[in-house]
């Protein structure tokens, strides 16, 4: 009896753990599979043709399988069809979000519905070969006013992933995007017009001069490409991405276009933006209009300094070690589209100014009445903890300590970003 009732109770304990360990097992497949779901607040409507190239045709498939996914994690709901008659008299009630994944509306109906679509509110996404047009003409008001690019140039081949610089990151676009990030791979495209002379056009993010050389038979060495944009008068964004890397013998894909968390945080933000979801986006990081900051570099803890405590035009501005003088303190007044005059507090119509109007790197810094120019405006872009690196409005480039000077008294230039501590500065 003792024996017996010692086995039972064995028998009992074996089961029991192997129920458990059942248990634990399936709650943490849950865990992994199932992420938190969120209530659908709007819709995503999705269009393409399936008709040209294997690498495009294949984003299309992972777009089924990928977007219905975010959806759920993200508040939309997700639907994909080629049935592009569907624009014809499609409102915002029937869609918050139009997606074009490999191709743009073709009959006079469907191009008419988009447009009164857009017109009237709707958001917009589209994706790489979205926008190709050739010297055939495309469609004007999408390829020209809505985009803004006019005709397609050329391509990098084969595609390849690059380092993306986000270019305004008061957008709620890229609210939680680095300030530099990884794309997935793709094909990249130039094209007729340079976007950053077009005042309807808002650049979001190019191509990171540290990428170059970009592509590997058809290469990209240098140069100014943007990759991501929005018109500011409509609910618009296009991303060049949604080309995957192929074996074209095969037909099987070698990359992702969601394999970049990155890039996948900025289409969600995204997404949210165009469908009104977007409110619970965190503010981006930036200096306080009304309050006056030192500015100590990253790599060296000088500070930014009007030279002497000038306030004449023409004084250098340069790096001196902080001692709380008006002469190192800086203002970040608002001008528009997410950029800033730089105020010296000794006197407040002084801004940080590119001397000569300059584009070239190494080009130095001075104090110069402030008069609207684009080389006196500067991004203030949060790199997180109280660092910020400062883009001209006029040439992309970073406020710069050339060649990582330590010294006293060496003027401060305008270089090429490059993500380094000679341009990150703390503000306090």
């Amino acid at each position: 009896m003792h024996m017996v009732r010692k086995s039972s109770i064995a028998r009992l304990l074996a089961l029991l753990v192997v129920a458990c360990l059942s248990l634990t097992s399936a709650s943490a497949f849950a865990r992994v599979t199932a992420p938190d779901q969120v209530d659908a607040t709007f819709k995503v409507l999705a269009f393409y043709s399936g008709t040209f190239d294997a690498a495009h045709i294949d984003f299309e498939k992972e777009a089924a399988v990928r977007f219905p996914q975010f959806g759920a994690q993200n508040g939309f709901t997700y639907e994909q069809t080629n049935n592009w008659d569907r624009l014809n008299s499609l409102t915002t009630a029937q869609a918050a979000v139009v997606m074009f994944l490999d191709d743009s509306p073709h009959s006079d109906a469907q191009r008419t519905g988009f447009q009164r679509y857009i017109e009237n509110g709707g958001g917009f996404l589209g994706f790489h070969v979205s926008n190709y047009n050739d010297s055939s003409g495309g469609w004007p008001w999408f390829n020209n006013t809505l985009l803004g690019t006019g005709r397609f140039v050329s391509n990098t081949w084969l595609p390849t992933a690059v380092t993306l610089k986000a270019e305004n990151r008061s957008h709620p676009a890229l609210a939680n995007t680095p300030a530099t990030f990884r794309s997935s791979v793709s094909e990249w495209y130039s094209w007729q017009n340079d976007l950053r002379n077009n005042p309807n056009i808002q650049v979001l993010a190019s191509i990171d001069p540290s990428s170059f050389p970009v592509g590997t038979t058809q290469v990209w060495t240098s140069g100014y490409y943007p990759i991501v944009w929005t018109n500011k008068n409509y609910k618009v964004i296009y991303a060049n991405f949604g080309h995957n890397a192929m074996n074209y013998q095969t037909n099987t894909r070698t990359s992702s276009t969601f394999d970049s968390p990155a890039q996948n945080q900025f289409l969600m933000d995204a997404i949210k933006w165009l469908g009104g979801g977007g409110t619970t986006v965190p503010p981006v990081d930036q200096p306080d209009a009304n309050t006056w900051y030192s500015a100590a570099n990253k790599g060296n803890g000088k500070c930014i300094d009007a030279r002497a405590a000038g306030t004449a035009n023409g004084t250098v501005i340069q790096q001196y070690t902080c001692n709380g003088t008006l002469a190192q303190q800086f203002q970040f007044q608002p001008t528009s589209d997410g950029f800033t005059r730089v105020n010296n507090h000794g006197d407040a119509t002084k801004v940080i100014d590119v001397t000569g109007v300059s584009a070239a790197d190494n080009a130095g810094l001075q104090l110069w009445t402030y008069s609207n120019g684009t080389n006196q405006q500067w991004q203030a872009v949060s790199e997180g903890s109280g660092y910020f690196h400062f883009v001209s409005r006029f040439s992309s480039k970073c406020l710069t300590v050339p060649g990582g000077s330590t010294a006293d008294s060496t003027q401060l230039v305008q270089l090429t970003c490059n993500g380094g501590a000679t341009q990150s500065f703390k503000l306090s």
